[in-house]
């Protein structure tokens, strides 16, 4: 339960104010809500599992103690990654666009993939599935992810006037630094 939460946590935490939800709202302007949910639900869904499959095999291939300190560095990046990436300035910046004509669920949720692939957040579900259970971790980002977007599509017109993108960064980035401490220690520990 403990990869799930902090799964959870971390990919919800991150995605505040991050690209895909910046998409997520700018679908929901041209398609129905629906579409939308349901195309990012799924696209999250597998390209979480992926990421859960890299982060086994790492595992499996390195020692635990390595990892650790590895997944550690990595969230300490994450925050600096946060703090002065400048990804999300165009809702639709991944040059993916969705073709008029064809399912929405279908163009949606490929765009989503392909925007996404290779984020911090898919990065740090590597990292997460590398020191724990992997379906807690799948189904934490999961959650995770789908859910700040489907925030988005709810409520994102009338957040994002209110809450400031650079709060919402640096939030985000103290959660990266604290995991990152915390998993550093852990792994000097071992």
């Amino acid at each position: 339960m403990e990869a799930f939460w902090v799964s959870l946590a971390v990919v919800f935490v991150a995605e505040l104010g991050d690209k895909s939800q910046l998409m997520a709202l700018a679908f929901a302007t041209r398609y129905r809500a629906a579409h939308v949910i349901v195309a990012i639900v799924g696209a999250t869904a597998v390209m979480m599992l992926g990421a859960v499959l890299v982060g086994n095999l790492l595992s499996a291939a390195l020692p635990t103690r390595f990892l650790a300190v590895a997944a550690g560095v990595a969230f300490l990046g994450f925050a600096i990654w946060t703090l002065v990436g400048r990804d999300d300035d165009d809702p639709l910046g991944s040059g993916a666009h969705v073709t008029e004509g064809r399912s929405p669920v279908l163009g949606i949720g490929l765009a989503f993939l392909v925007a996404e692939l290779g984020d911090k957040t898919m990065l740090a579900t590597i990292t997460l599935a590398a020191t724990g259970s992997w379906i807690g971790v799948w189904l934490g980002s999961t959650l995770g992810m789908a859910g700040a977007s489907v925030l988005a599509v709810a409520v994102g017109n009338r957040l994002g006037a209110r809450l400031p993108t650079r709060l919402v960064r640096i939030g985000a980035a103290a959660l990266f630094a604290v995991f990152g401490v915390l998993m550093v220690a852990q792994g000097l520990r071992n």
